[in-house]
């Protein structure tokens, strides 16, 4: 029998993962079943369960390559030496989140899993771990704000990721739920609040 090659077995999975994503976004996490997804992706039951043995590891994945795909983006302007400025995060993130949440995109499935914390155990914990991972990086990015100046002394970087974390889910939502919010609005509203000239730091 002749050896799969790495090549294939990424183009199986990536088959099945935009099947499952189609079901999802046209019947809803709860209402999709596994037959849905056999019969988008057009594979046997068998080859669908070599790669994801149920339909939570099939959220889980869609969910951690969403997550990767947004920390593509946030992750270098933050960690860079010294912080990108939160205008420049702020034009990056916006663009990427719109993008991500565009009709057909996976962050349109987000309302859907943060509503399993509340609903589902198993899938919550992950949805949880998922949006504290996420949050923590915002609570970082502040701490790296504060530690070169660009906040005042004695400022709760803490609570200032949350809230920066907020923010962008709020825009999420909006994109998702309204459709009426584009980025550059994000960014006009974030330069009009107080310290719009935050900095990565002081010279």
């Amino acid at each position: 029998m002749p050896k799969v090659s790495a090549a294939h077995r990424e183009r199986r999975r990536r088959q099945i993962l935009d099947a499952a994503l189609a079901c999802f976004l046209r019947k809803g996490l709860h209402e999709t079943s596994m037959q849905d997804i056999f019969g988008e992706s057009g594979l046997s039951a068998g080859a669908v369960y070599r790669y994801f043995p149920s339909k939570d590891e099939l959220i889980k994945a869609i969910t951690a390559e969403t997550s990767a795909a947004m920390n593509a983006t946030f992750v270098p302007l933050i960690t860079q030496d010294p912080p990108a400025p939160l205008p420049a995060v702020i034009a990056a993130i916006g663009p990427r989140i719109a993008e991500l949440a565009r009709e057909g995109g996976p962050l349109r499935l987000a309302p859907q899993a943060w509503a399993l914390v509340l609903s589902e155990p198993g899938l919550g914990d992950h949805a949880r771990e998922t949006m504290a991972m996420l949050r923590d990086l915002w609570i970082a990015y502040a701490a790296r704000l504060a530690e070169t100046g660009a906040l005042p002394p004695g400022t709760d970087h803490v609570a200032v990721g949350k809230t920066m974390f907020a923010l962008m889910h709020g825009f999420l939502l909006q994109t998702v739920v309204l459709g009426d919010i584009t980025p550059d609005e994000l960014a006009t509203g974030v330069g009009a609040l107080p310290r719009p000239d935050l900095r990565a730091a002081r010279g």
